[in-house]
């Protein structure tokens, strides 16, 4: 991989490494709770300062999973790019991002309340366990859906220091649905896990029975966001949202099954960020136009 040197290139690269435009994903159903709670529009510095601590958590956590994950990605011939932008950037500085964003996301959490700051260390460790925790167990397809299902009662909690039923089915349906699509993209690295003796999903179970428990999954999903609409009495809004997150998933698992791993980034990165997109806009505009 080629690397044109300078502070632009720099911070280019940095970015493609970490996935930034991915932050799609979890800002959402943050949004989403943070929303609910306040029942409309919240103020402006609570949406702001849960922006930050989203986009903080998630750098820091993708920069310890490149860092944790290196001496594999290098290994790997689907991930060795990665390698090569480690390299270009140089560890220390990957590092330097690291702790910074560590800073940043309890700080804000501090700026937001009393709970949310005592809660920071959760997700913190959750983010330093998964990329070591994958070498290990197949449970960390779970751990990755627990850090972003977290989210939307995150947003809860930046408004209402108390717990609720309502977010906590948010983040099951969150947490079931990253576990799901997780799974789904460790189909591409079957073979090397295998041989590196890594233990994903797939290579522990096969890929039949990765296909089966996805669907049960994502049906998990979609159940719980429906059940959510129903004790909440969404309107109209939320239930077209509801049908279009359906089709999404159906059309995800339609690829996966008719054309394999090749149809994996595209159902990976294209229907996913769609599905937090819409949710979150069906129930904003719920909440909005009551």
């Amino acid at each position: 991989m080629d690397f044109n040197y300078g502070l632009f290139s720099k911070v280019k690269v940095f970015f493609h490494l970490i996935k930034f435009e991915h932050s799609i994903f979890a800002l959402p159903f943050a949004y989403l709770g943070l929303f609910l709670a306040a029942n409309g529009i919240p103020r402006l510095s609570v949406f702001i300062w849960v922006t930050i601590a989203m986009i903080s958590i998630r750098t820091a956590g993708m920069c310890l999973n490149r860092l944790i994950d290196e001496p594999m990605d290098r290994l790997n011939p689907r991930t060795q790019g990665r390698s090569a932008a480690i390299d270009f950037l140089k560890r220390s500085m990957i590092l330097t991002v690291t702790f910074l964003a560590l800073f940043l996301f309890v700080f804000s959490s501090f700026k937001l309340n009393h709970l949310c700051f005592f809660l920071s260390p959760i997700p913190i460790f959750l983010i330093w366990l998964y990329p070591h925790l994958k070498k290990f167990t197949w449970f960390s397809h779970l751990i990755l859906g627990i850090i972003l299902g977290i989210a939307p009662y995150a947003g809860w909690l930046a408004v209402k220091t108390e717990w609720s039923w309502v977010p906590f089915l948010l983040t099951l349906a969150v947490t079931s649905w990253v576990s799901g699509f997780d799974m789904f993209y460790a189909l591409q690295d079957v073979d090397f896990d295998r041989t590196h003796h890594l233990k994903s999903f797939p290579v522990q179970f096969g890929i039949q029975k990765t296909l089966k428990v996805v669907r049960i999954l994502h049906g998990l999903t979609i159940f719980s966001l429906g059940y959510f609409g129903f004790i909440l009495k969404m309107g109209i809004w939320y239930w077209i949202g509801w049908l279009v997150v359906l089709s999404l998933i159906l059309k995800e698992h339609r690829l996966v099954a008719r054309f394999g791993i090749a149809k994996i980034n595209e159902a990976f990165f294209n229907m996913n960020a769609w599905v937090s997109v819409v949710i979150f806009i069906a129930v904003a505009l719920q909440l909005t136009m009551h």
